[in-house]
């Protein structure tokens, strides 16, 4: 099949194979490569902050040319429809609309020229699996998600606290089943996978027993489940890996409820005036349960501005109208939690990152070279304030900021034409490095790698990614 052929149908049924081959998977062996030295670690901790949607860098990060909105104006005289601004780093602006993260682009890097994989037919949730897992689909595995994998080789950093935990995304919306195939850990088995608090403000109530019942009769009925497990009564499918997978699971579950780290999701605990900083809604609070679980102990933390057809970062009309408000929603938590990090001293040993799964522009749909069918009507003369703004899905420049765990300290990396199409002229970026960047700086070699199904699954696509080390400090 092309893949400009490939439709939603087509994903979910490649996925859904892909899980059922993992079920029946036998335990999957971790395997280094003897000739390669591990990286020396700089960070113990990962907070991915996750613009889903396709945030448009020309309106964020990387600002080109201003043109302010009027009617009649041609669409493809538009290259920025916000103004750029100065940052506390002379060689770096960015977009309006970020007072807060401009004052702490000192402590970070800015990356200009990710370049998101040549896919076929633009589908945000196909884009975003490669991004979380670093394989394009379709795969004859479930590939884990990055931080499922960070989650089996470094294990958690204190045994109460969930190793992988994810923030603000809701799987019961549009797309929903195609974001389950990468919300998970795959082959690697339940235990790996992401602890989900779609409601940050409602953290607390993830780690209670559920309603009516005390922890006494928690344990009882946890104890009683277990019993059940090992008998095979329950979790008789897939193999007998991924059933005691599942029974660690339980156990690190009740271990969590019974534990004093639990106080670390109640956000109620937390002084008011940080409270209302972060307040921004319900991805603001998500920073600050970031914040609180990594002082805690947690490993790797995706917090997601989260991703619904049509909302949010994905801006098929309103554009300029929706990039205002997202900017309100990210700008002053963002720069909150680098500088709360910092103050407590854990951002040297936390790597931030935000990121997207690809950017936007007004006339090019995917590559200047390798244009794929427009998804979007764009008028050759805006009449309307709809109109203005980045609709179309871009896929040769996007930006992706990186702030501790051993990253430079205002640096910025890459270049892209001024000019439409503002595409990568300098240093781009591909997904494997990205990742095996991330993973060097946890102290894990980028061609680790899990047998399964008598072969090698490497940690970055085929074992090829390399880090970045113009990147690193």
């Amino acid at each position: 099949m092309n893949k400009a052929q490939w439709n939603r149908r087509d994903f979910l049924r490649t996925a859904s194979a892909a899980t059922l081959s993992a079920l029946v998977a036998g335990s999957p062996r971790l395997a280094f490569p003897k000739s390669v030295k591990p990286p020396k670690a700089t960070a113990d901790s990962v907070i991915l902050l996750w613009m889903g949607g396709g945030m448009a860098s020309t309106e964020t990060f990387d600002p080109k040319k201003y043109t302010p909105f009027k009617k009649g104006l041609e669409s493809k005289a538009v290259l920025s429809t916000f103004p750029a601004m100065d940052t506390v780093v002379d060689n770096i602006k960015i977009s309006e609309g970020f007072d807060r993260v401009s004052k702490v682009m000192d402590r970070g890097t800015l990356i200009r020229t990710y370049t998101a994989g040549d896919l076929g037919f633009i589908l945000h949730s196909r884009h975003q699996y490669h991004w979380h897992t670093g394989y394009a689909p379709p795969l004859t595995v479930a590939a884990p998600h990055l931080g499922a994998s960070i989650a089996k080789i470094l294990g958690p950093r204190d045994p109460a606290v969930p190793a992988f935990i994810d923030i603000g995304q809701r799987l019961d919306v549009g797309e929903g089943e195609e974001l389950k195939a990468f919300h998970q850990a795959g082959f690697l088995g339940s235990e790996y996978g992401p602890f989900f608090i779609p409601q940050p403000s409602s953290a607390l109530e993830a780690v209670k027993p559920p309603g009516g019942m005390t922890l006494k009769r928690f344990k009882a009925r946890y104890k009683a489940l277990k019993k059940l497990a090992k008998e095979g009564v329950i979790g008789t499918h897939g193999s007998e890996y991924q059933r005691e997978s599942l029974e660690r699971s339980l156990d690190k579950a009740y271990r969590l409820l019974s534990s004093p780290a639990r106080k670390a999701f109640d956000l109620s605990l937390e002084p008011k005036e940080s409270y209302d900083t972060y307040n921004t809604g319900r991805f603001g609070l998500g920073c600050l349960l970031a914040r609180r679980l990594v002082e805690a102990g947690a490993r790797f933390i995706e917090v997601t501005t989260e991703y619904v057809p049509f909302l949010n970062w994905d801006t098929h009309d309103n554009g300029h109208t929706r990039l205002r408000d997202m900017k309100k929603q990210i700008d002053a938590p963002i720069a909150q939690l680098v500088l709360d990090l910092e103050k407590s001293g854990q951002l040297d040993r936390t790597l931030i990152i935000l990121a997207s799964e690809f950017s936007r522009d007004m006339m090019t749909e995917g590559k200047p070279e390798k244009k794929v069918r427009d998804q979007v009507n764009v008028p050759e003369v805006m009449t309307e304030l709809k109109h203005y703004g980045m609709h179309r899905h871009f896929t040769d420049a996007g930006s992706v900021l990186m702030f501790g765990g051993g990253v430079k300290k205002g640096f910025l990396y890459g270049k892209t034409q001024d000019e439409r199409p503002c595409k990568t002229i300098e240093n781009p970026v591909v997904i494997e490095d990205l990742h095996a960047t991330i993973f060097h700086a946890l102290g894990i070699s980028p061609q680790a790698s899990f047998e399964i199904e008598k072969r090698p699954f490497y940690v970055t696509r085929d074992g090829e990614g390399r880090a970045i080390q113009a990147l690193l400090s």
